[in-house]
């Protein structure tokens, strides 16, 4: 569970203003819809066009929106909560969640989805002014609640952020016996605060869900250079796993990395190269890392045959 020096936790985002037809007159707010200043996020509420530039500012929206219209003690929970401490959620969540003490009134939007379940004193937190589950509570409501990989996305980032383990261990004693408990243990125990991304955590969970060797996150490697991390990596066998997103090489950086890569392989590691096309095709990815682990472990064995995609190991 190694961090990277230099690496940095999440941070909640800035939030886009809201408004709200209530408080314009109506040929106004037909008028910023028509040209394109403002894009409705729910019934009767708008957000400026230019707020909107990241996959999220949409959601984010919504969920000021329902905080402004809510008037019982609330706290947003589960992904919505992950999204506003900064976390990053696998998949797109299209319902706001939150947890209040009372029950929701008839006519409730099912964009809305309202778990009426008090937040203890300790697990209450303010972000960007709006009331959060704690990072130990955000983290277990989702391991309870999301699929697998989901869970497990939200679970490294709150580690990351600065989750403390053994308020997740409490939390889940105190809910032992409800609904989801036993696949958030799992969750939680592979949970590993060195996974800078999604991407880096879904590519680990692969691996682990197709039985390999765990892989260790961070891992310093030692070149002629200077020492490099790469994303995950078995110290033991000289193996590193990296993935790489599209937008990671602007400019010179393609240059560097090919520098930073020729001296990792010339130290004597093999490196598998992921992208996203190969986080679509499990199973070929596992191919792929297990063919290298294999070499790896036995370099002298002359049987072992070059990886062809579609080829049994």
């Amino acid at each position: 569970m190694a961090v990277r020096p230099g690496s940095t936790r999440p941070v909640p985002p800035t939030l886009p203003d809201v408004f709200f037809a209530r408080d314009h007159p109506t040929a106004v707010v037909a008028s910023q819809v028509r040209v394109g200043r403002w894009e409705r996020v729910s019934r009767g509420a708008y957000v400026s066009a230019d707020d909107i530039t990241g996959r999220w500012d949409r959601t984010l929206a919504h969920i000021v929106a329902v905080h402004r219209r809510t008037a019982v003690p609330h706290w947003f929970s589960h992904e919505s909560a992950a999204l506003l401490w900064g976390l990053p959620v696998w998949q797109d969540a299209p319902a706001t969640h939150l947890r209040q003490s009372t029950r929701p009134g008839p006519g409730q939007r099912s964009s809305v989805r309202r778990h009426v379940d008090p937040v203890p004193s300790i697990h209450r937190a303010v972000v960007n002014d709006l009331p959060v589950t704690s990072l130990a509570l955000t983290a277990v409501d989702c391991a309870r609640s999301l699929p697998v990989l989901d869970a497990l996305v939200v679970a490294d980032a709150a580690l990351r952020a600065g989750a403390d383990v053994e308020d997740m261990a409490l939390l889940l004693d105190q809910a032992q016996g409800r609904a989801g408990v036993a696949t958030a243990r799992r969750v939680l125990a592979a949970a590993d605060p060195g996974a800078e991304s999604a991407p880096e955590t879904a590519t680990r969970y692969l691996l682990l869900a197709a039985g390999l060797p765990t892989p260790q996150t961070q891992v310093p490697v030692q070149t002629w250079q200077r020492t490099y991390w790469v994303d995950l990596g078995y110290p033991q066998w000289r193996v590193a796993v990296e993935y790489d997103g599209r937008t990671k090489y602007g400019g010179d950086a393609w240059f560097k990395e090919k520098r930073r890569l020729d001296a990792i392989v010339e130290a004597g590691w093999r490196v598998v190269r992921v992208t996203a096309e190969d986080l679509a095709d499990p199973s070929r990815l596992v191919a792929r890392v297990r063919h290298v682990l294999a070499a790896a472990q036995h370099p002298d064995r002359g049987s072992v045959r070059p990886f062809r995609a579609g080829a049994t190991l």
